[in-house]
């Protein structure tokens, strides 16, 4: 076969750039540091991702908990608003003023957890649920769902339990006594439904003032709304660096939902806390990157990363307070509107 002199200088030009690539990666996993000298176009740039138009900015933060814990998990609240805070092998209960008014001692370390309208607390450990009263009795211990759960989050309504699970990347629905109803995501091209794209443990659930419920499907950057039944309502939310959209390789890691109906929106990488509407547009912001330095630090980011930590929880109460569990600081960091 005769070979061209066009296609040995083709050649000779891709076997230099794989060459160039693979010495800054090389560069890159023995030093840490980014080798810039291919140029821009091989450089994630991320400064100017960091600014934020003041005018969208409509909270500021009005105090600062400090919960006493050496590693934070989760946080909830009830119907009298106080703060439900877990993290090493226990759970505290803090007053809407910061104060603590009690603790719950668990056997194992708490990744998730709610509180459901009558005060029951529905506790997700790493591959199982428990269920506690406000004296701190455990009430059940529900079956593990398998050998691969990495449980992340737990909402209820009604006589309904819904646990996300990481893991199989699947949300199951329990009922209260803990027996499983159905299975709701599994990937399904005949009922158009994606299945969940989890590169990492944030998968956040909860269930919408319209019965609906809402899961963050992070590796395809938006919120989905099922029936109890598993049917996909529709969605919103786009992949976009741009401050209307979810940044990095798997956003929004939680999300809660306003007394208005309206959702509170946490990315990892570019830390960002947004107001978005029912319908999917962005309102407002409630706090950039600025305020959240660590955790910026700990997840360098960019479009690939599957950081596995510094994702920030967060929950509301019902004066619409937006209550950030910021995992570094070990605090729950209250923001409220600027103008009333």
């Amino acid at each position: 076969m005769k070979i061209s002199k066009a296609s040995v200088v083709i050649g000779a030009i891709i076997t230099i750039a794989v060459v160039a690539v693979i010495i800054v990666v090389s560069h890159t996993a023995m030093t840490g540091e980014k080798e810039t000298s291919l140029g821009s176009a091989f450089t994630y740039d991320l400064k100017g991702l960091y600014k934020i138009d003041p005018t969208l900015i409509k909270y500021k933060e009005a105090n600062r908990i400090k919960t006493g814990f050496q590693n934070v998990s989760a946080i909830a609240t009830d119907s009298k608003d106080h703060i439900y805070v877990a993290g090493d092998r226990s759970i505290r209960i803090f007053g809407d003023n910061g104060n603590i008014l009690s603790e719950i001692k668990l056997a194992d370390s708490p990744r998730c957890l709610t509180v459901s309208g009558n005060e029951t607390i529905y506790v997700g450990m790493k591959d199982h649920i428990e269920v506690y009263d406000l004296r701190g009795i455990r009430k059940a211990r529900w079956e593990s769902p398998g050998q691969k759960a990495v449980l992340t989050s737990v909402a209820v309504s009604g006589d309904n339990v819904f646990v996300a699970d990481a893991g199989d990347r699947i949300v199951l629905r329990y009922d209260i006594s803990g027996r499983l109803v159905n299975r709701i995501g599994k990937k399904d091209k005949a009922r158009d439904i994606p299945g969940f794209v989890i590169p990492s443990p944030y998968f956040d659930i909860a269930v919408a003032p319209d019965g609906l419920l809402r899961v963050a499907n992070p590796g395809l950057h938006r919120i989905e709304a099922y029936t109890f039944n598993g049917d996909l309502e529709f969605s919103w939310g786009e992949a976009s660096a741009g401050i209307k959209g979810f940044s990095g390789c798997c956003n929004p890691v939680n999300f809660a939902i306003l007394p208005n109906g309206k959702f509170v929106t946490c990315e990892k990488g570019i830390p960002r806390i947004k107001i978005y509407g029912e319908n999917g547009i962005l309102e407002s912001v409630v706090a950039g990157a600025e305020l959240f330095v660590r955790n910026v630090e700990i997840c360098v980011p960019d479009e690939h990363s599957d950081c596995q930590s510094g994702g920030i929880d967060v929950a509301v109460d019902s004066k619409g307070r937006i209550l950030v569990l910021d995992p570094l600081g070990k605090s729950v960091r209250v923001f409220i509107r600027k103008f009333a």
